[in-house]
């Protein structure tokens, strides 16, 4: 024992002294270092990351290092827009010192690298483990930024020269797979000024503090905001950066260490907790607190600090504990530890002293004191923090101010509060507090003194002994009599062998006990502090088993009945208990440590196990948490520093009958030592009822009151029905709901919870332009439900696209685009082009006519034709000056002819688009001719066309007055049996009509044998359909009711035609929604080509934003609904030869092959996936085996090819949207890519050996093929901004750009094996290219496809979906015809599409392995 203490002084001594230079990271031109620019805002070039680096929650792949102090995860404004501001910043930021910097003139340098040495990498790893014990990490990645005797910017006057004090500070970030950390080092004299005049003080001597800690800054909010992120400051004046090199939070003075982002949960920056300043004498009390872990005598230790060994130069000497293994969850993070002898007792941190300022600092050879971490705020928001002071003088806190002209402010933000809380502004921003009556921390509010209950799941591996169990998704419940501080937790379908195992693991339901525990009069209940949105992280350590379990439990608000949802994972191992056996769990005692954003505790337990094989036998386990939440530091801080959970009662069993394991506790909270009360309130005697309050009076005596939202004498209480009595606080528009206790306000049109408050009859309007969504040189004007683009003066444009005006109006740029368009030769006309008028001041003229057509309109000041003003040639002009004149909403036939697209982006005219022709009221003409074709056709009110009606040139125009036409016009106006392009519809559904002409009820499809009943409008009525040989629908049933609106895309845009008067305007964002009530997987914003792809939930999907001609190629990810009874999916393979197999939603078709041309006829039904929507598609020719990505199910599937065949999953876990798939015949690989994480995988065809090919540079990957015979990958990627084709080996070497220029929505690859090129199907170009696989013989096949998805190449043949058409279309490569087509009965999208030839073409290849 002495030898360890004399081990642990040589330790202290060895630690006092500041990190000195020599001993920072290395650094410079010899360590393969850049150098930044000199400068006074430079920005290094971006820093390519060959992994992601996690960042708070989110993924980066590069990085930047500015003069100014900092590094970003994105390329930096101008120093103006943050240099001079407080956190958070609008963009992410690891700060370790910024400040107005200035290297010009050789005033010092910045050294910057990414490195991947095994020694420093080493040297990091030890680092953070010394910090953090508990982290399994090991990083892969660091980058070293040092910034070397910098100045800070300075004007010069004429009787002062520069200042020597010069800084010198590293920041070091390092990641792995999972986690990042970063290191702030300041060596011993590497701080001499501490802040920087703003350049802008009009010689008013204000000097602005540096700002060190981390801001991830702005996120997504909704579906066009931004709102400002978590972030996290280690200083907040002079004496707090002083601290930077006067003390450390590693144990070593001048190194700061911080747990910075995970790929888990993560809610804000973590520090180390180590501790470390310059030596001083330790404090009264504190001696006892250098161990570690707990001693335990049935366990062998070794000391804890062994000798050191000598190091190479430049090394580092770590001291971690080799008796501590990582836990499974390494977020796990605990900030002090028990005292061996009494292993319940913590340090309290308030009796942990602050370090003396610098001048008091005397060296001394004694064990350092505990230093707290820095005074930090995490979430807090500062704008603008400016001191004044004179040159050369310390800051002064009292003089600190605040600009509010940006802060977050209750008028805005208000109902981010609970209903039953009321909120209050502070100068840096806004706070949340409970209103009398209720508990909690603002945002979320109970009513005191009622009971509560907790639901949620549970899942997780437990290894009991050496056998794993599965829990998937069981049932939590508990429930809490807050009065007594009574908890009760039950988990439901709990496998017997694990059920016995977990009764010692009561810190499952433990957390109920803190949230809601009885409070002694300084105790304050966990709820009150974190609300009902927290994550908490506990590790469990079995001993003498040294086992490990491992527990997180996220709390994800409150649910409609007002109960907390928390949902439990568990991993780890625990010791075998024996089925029968009891348990017994000590009462106990806990202390809680109180920090802003995360509370800890660890502690050490006992429990005894009686057993009929072993008797009575006694174990320990140690406990250490934290539990992280939102904090609100804008207010006054009155929260605990320390406090004292005391276990009177401890049960626990499990019932092996019904599978249920079940925790009860008592708890109760207080000041640590406060001594015990004999209140019968505090004791639990009392006779109040469970939903009263006990309030403690003098003595014995004691007073029941019911709890806020019951009435009763405080004996016997019932609930309050605010909404009968007339007590609720809903509005109008409103339904008042009543829930024990209180009561909840639901809007009438719409209510979206957490994501999307109330929006429209709340009258909650959203800011769009906070997320900025128009162009830069455009401002955006937000108004109610809505926001305005509007190009600056100097350009023009729509708001979303703005270009340099170069002196013109836009009427004027727009006139002089049209007058001729530019193709590579030269300008060129536009024939029959419309070109618009401008007056003498280049304005658009009120009247605009088209010199072609004749017809005349109105116009505004943009040049948009005003609805209802348009006139025939034969008919006399509106007369547009009339101020009075209202203009009606454009019709169906108005907006039908105004979205036709007549030239392209670039200015090409789109040759052969249809115009529909509208009357002088806006409605469609009877007559309709395509000026292109010259056919003719007749119409009905729709602007459908009438079967029967169409004539070709020259054969006249059809008599659309004739009443045989026209008395079908009701029921045969939708029919089409032939394509525009004459093409035959195989098996087209023909509705049968009664002698009026209307929709007979009982409908029958003649091909397919299905029939249903429709309404008068030939609408199928839900439920009525029936297969053949089912029988006929009785139609004379009445009809079903219309299901309700209660998806959340029908709720929200139900909600916004309300708020819009139930008249939204073109320029109103509506939701796009389908049939079932889902998103729409493409958005647009109002009539413009403004658009988006969005996941199941309407959120966006990053990278597909677009102002295009074409809309982005969106998949949806919700299955559409199937009709019972669902057939069993198993394989129905076509008769023996070549096929083509395609992808639709749900099912798996085949289409035999005669030669080259589509067996129409022989068409069937490979495979029926109900509930899944089939993307990417392949085919191993070798085994006989379909291979396919699910969207829906997230799964990569496989079925043999035979009848009965049942498919199988191969890959279940890891997918969010896998889409294109390609079978390496030869290597028995397979290769798909995952557009959500932009990545590219591989595996064994069997799903084993799975792994990462490529996750960096990749935006919006979708198609992928491999050459087989060469091993090479091909793939697509449609990034809005560079799409591009690329390359590369089936192992990830050698990628390469194949193309890159003049492509736009590459959608569909296949190899065309004949010709060894590669080749592509372009859904934005519209055109199919080929070229070879060096990247030479570029040559356009056909120029104008419509919107294709995928591709495959057989014999000289290219077949591809369409979803324009929804089918299959065949094209001859050696003529550039369309030869066949192919519509399925069922219209929907279809995806993937493989050739099966059978057997495998020579050398064992398919012909196409897309």
């Amino acid at each position: 024992m002495w030898i360890k203490c004399y081990e642990v002084l040589s330790w202290t001594v060895h630690l006092v002294t500041a990190i000195q230079r020599k001993d920072i990271f290395p650094y410079g031109t010899p360590n393969g270092d850049f150098i930044l620019q000199n400068g006074d805002d430079e920005t290094s070039k971006v820093l390519a990351l060959k992994r992601p680096l996690y960042f708070y929650e989110a993924q980066f792949n590069e990085l930047y290092v500015a003069t100014n102090g900092i590094i970003s995860a994105q390329d930096l404004p101008m120093e103006k827009q943050y240099v001079d501001d407080g956190f958070p910043t609008d963009f992410p930021v690891i700060a370790p010192f910024l400040s107005d910097i200035d290297t010009s003139k050789g005033k010092g340098a910045i050294y910057y690298r990414v490195t991947e040495s095994p020694t420093l990498l080493n040297r990091v790893a030890h680092e953070v483990h010394r910090g953090f014990p508990d982290a399994r990490f090991t990083p892969t990645h660091a980058i070293i930024a040092t910034w070397e005797n910098v100045a800070a910017y300075e004007e010069i006057a004429r009787d002062a020269g520069q200042s020597d004090r010069l800084n010198t500070f590293q920041a070091v970030v390092a990641y792995d797979e999972n986690n990042s950390y970063a290191i702030f080092l300041y060596p011993e004299d590497g701080l001499q000024f501490f802040g920087t005049r703003p350049k802008e003080s009009y010689n008013v001597e204000i000097e602005l503090p540096a700002r060190v800690g981390f801001s991830r800054g702005e996120v997504a909010f909704l579906i066009f905001s931004r709102v400002e992120g978590p972030y996290y400051s280690v200083t907040n004046n002079e004496q707090s950066l002083k601290n930077l090199y006067q003390v450390g939070n590693t144990g070593v003075p001048g190194v700061w260490l911080f747990h910075i982002g995970s790929r888990y949960s993560f809610q804000n920056v973590v520090p180390a907790s180590t501790g470390g300043a310059l030596a001083t004498p330790p404090p009264r009390g504190l001696e006892t607190y250098e161990s570690t872990t707990a001693e335990y005598p049935e366990a062998e230790y070794t000391a804890p600090f062994e000798e050191e060994e000598e190091l190479e130069e430049g090394d580092y000497s770590p001291i971690t504990d080799p008796d501590f293994h990582s836990p499974a969850i390494p977020e796990f993070h605990v900030n002090s530890h028990p005292d061996p002898e009494y292993p319940d007792r913590v340090p309290d941190p308030r009796n942990r002293p602050h370090p003396p300022p610098l001048e008091e600092v005397q060296p001394q050879a004694e064990a350092p004191q505990a230093v707290p971490r820095p005074e930090h705020t995490a979430l807090e928001e500062h704008q603008n923090i400016e001191s004044i002071t004179s040159p050369n003088v310390s800051f002064f806190p009292s003089v600190i101010r605040y600009s509010t002209e940006t802060k977050r402010t209750c008028a805005v933000f208000q109902q981010q509060c609970s209903q039953n809380a009321y909120c209050t502004d502070y100068p840096a921003g806004f706070c949340c507090h409970c209103r009398t009556g209720f508990y909690g921390n603002g945002w979320q509010c109970l009513p005191d003194g009622a009971p509560h209950r907790v639901n949620g799941k549970v899942s997780g591996t437990v290894i009991v002994g050496s056998t794993p169990v599965y829990l998937n998704s069981v049932d939590l419940h508990a429930y809490i009599v807050v009065s007594d501080g009574r908890a009760y937790t039950a988990i439901s379908e709990v496998p017997e062998n694990v059920g016995w195992a977990l009764m010692p693991v009561a810190p499952i339901g433990e957390i109920f006990g803190w949230l809601f525990a009885m409070e002694l009069p300084s105790g304050q209940a966990g709820f009150k502090i974190t609300g009902a949105e927290f994550t908490r992280h506990a590790e469990v350590t079995f001993y003498p088993g040294n086992q490990k379990l491992t527990i997180v439990q996220t709390a994800q608000g409150l649910n409609s009945d007002n109960y907390m949802t928390v949902d439990t994972r568990l991993h780890g191992n625990v010791p075998f208990i024996a089925a029968g056996s009891t348990v017994q769990v000590e009462p106990y005692k806990d202390t809680y440590q109180y920090y802003p954003s995360v509370v800890t505790s660890a502690s050490v337990r006992e429990f005894t196990v009686v057993s009929a094989e072993r008797g009575s036998e006694t174990f320990t386990f140690q406990l250490r948490q934290n539990i992280t939440y939102r904090d609100c530091h804008h207010g006054p801080r009155t929260g605990p520093e320390t406090l004292q959970l005391t276990t009177e009662r401890v049960f626990v069993m499990y019932v092996r009958d019904e599978n249920i394991l079940r925790y009860a506790i008592t708890n109760k909270i207080s000041s640590v030592g406060e001594p015990v009360l004999v209140n019968p309130c505090y004791a639990g005697t009392h006779d109040c009822d469970t939903t009263a309050q006990c309030l403690p009076g003098e003595g014995q005596q004691y007073l029941c009151q019911c709890a806020t939202g019951y009435r009763g004498d405080g004996r016997n209480c019932y609930d309050v029905d605010e909404c009968v009595e007339g007590l609720s606080q809903c509005g109008p528009h409103t339904q008042c709901v009543n829930l024990p206790g209180t009561h909840s306000c639901h809007c009438q049109c719409c209510t979206f919870g957490q994501m999307f408050y109330t929006i429209a009859c709340c009258a909650l309007d959203i800011d769009e332009c906070r997320s900025q969504p128009c162009h830069p040189q455009a401002t955006c004007t937000n108004t109610l439900g809505s926001f305005q683009c509007q190009c600056q003066p100097t350009f023009q444009g729509d708001g979303f696209q703005c270009f340099p005006s170069d002196g013109e109006t836009q009427c004027e740029q727009h006139r002089d685009s049209l007058k001729g368009g530019f193709s590579p030769r030269g300008p060129r006309p536009v024939p029959g082009g419309f070109v618009p008028q401008c007056d003498e001041q280049g304005q658009y003229r009120a009247l605009q006519c088209h010199g072609s057509t004749g017809h005349c309109w109105c116009v505004d000041s943009r040049g948009q034709e005003r609805a209802g003003t348009r006139t025939p040639p034969s008919a006399p002009p509106t007369n547009c000056e009339k101020t009075d004149h209202r203009e009606r909403p454009k019709t169906d036939c108005e907006h039908h002819r105004d979205s036709v697209q007549t030239t392209s982006p670039e200015g090409y005219p789109i040759v052969g688009a249809f115009v529909p022709q509208c009357d002088e009221h806006g409605q469609y003409r009877d007559l309709q001719c395509h000026g292109s074709t010259g056919h003719c056709w007749c119409v009905d009110n729709r602007g459908q066309e009438r079967a029967g009606t169409r004539k070709a040139p020259g054969a006249g125009q059809p008599n659309c007055n004739e009443p045989g036409e026209n008395s079908f016009i009701t029921c045969l106006d939708s029919v089409q049996t032939t394509s525009p392009e004459g093409y035959p519809i195989v098996g087209a559904f023909v509705p049968q009509c009664d002698e009026h002409g209307q929709y007979r009820d009982l409908q029958c499809h003649g091909s397919t044998g299905h029939c249903w009943c429709v309404d008068n409008r030939g609408q199928e009525r839900a439920g009525t359909r029936k297969a053949p040989g089912a029988g006929q629908p009785n139609c004379n049933e009445p009809d079903h009711r219309e299901r309700p609106k209660t998806d959340l895309c029908e709720r929200w845009r139900a909600s916004l035609v309300d708020h819009y008067g139930g008249k939204p305007e073109p320029q109103h964002y509506l939701p796009q929604c389908d049939r079932e009530g889902q998103f729409n997987p493409v958005q647009c914003y109002g009539d413009s080509s403004y658009c988006w792809c969005v996941d199941r939930d309407g959120r966006e999907v990053a990278g597909t934003r677009s102002h295009d001609v074409v809309k982005p190629a969106c998949i949806p990810t919700v299955a559409p609904p199937t009709m019972h009874p669902l057939p069993r999916p198993d394989m129905t393979p076509p008769p023996s030869g070549t096929f083509l197999l395609y992808a639709q939603g749900q099912q798996i078709g085949a289409l035999p092959l005669k030669g080259t041309h589509m067996d129409l006829e022989r068409s069937s039904t490979l495979l029926a996936l109900h509930g899944s929507i089939v993307v990417g598609i392949d085919y191993d020719c070798r085994e006989g085996k379909v291979y396919w990505t699910d969207l829906a199910g997230r799964t990569i599937n496989r079925a043999k090819m035979e009848p009965g065949a049942e498919p199988e999953t191969l890959i279940n876990t890891g997918l969010t949207s896998p889409e294109g798939l390609a079978v390496d015949v030869q290597r028995r690989a397979m290769f798909w890519v995952d557009s959500t994480p932009d990545k590219i995988e591989r595996a064994n065809l069997d799903g084993s050996g799975r792994k990462t090919i490529f996750d960096t540079d990749l935006v919006n990957p979708r198609a992928i093929i491999v050459d087989s015979s060469t091993g090479t990958l091909y793939w697509t990627d449609w990034n809005r901004e560079a799409p591009k084709i690329e390359s590369s080996s089936v192992d990830g070497h050698n990628r390469k750009v194949l193309v890159k220029d003049g492509i736009g929505l590459p959608n569909a690859l296949t190899f065309d094996t004949v010709m060894r090129h590669v080749c592509w199907a372009d859904a934005g170009t519209k055109r199919l290219e080929c070229i070879a696989s060096d990247g030479t013989g570029r040559r356009v096949i056909h120029s104008n496809l419509n919107y294709p998805f995928s591709m495959v190449f057989y014999s000289n043949h290219f077949y591809f979906t369409d979803w324009r058409r929804d089918g299959v279309i065949a094209l001859n490569r050696d003529n550039s015809q369309f030869t066949d087509e192919y519509i399925p009965d069922q219209r929907s999208h279809l995806y993937g599409v493989t050739v099966i030839c059978r057997p495998c073409p020579s050398g064992g290849l398919s012909w196409d392995l897309q």
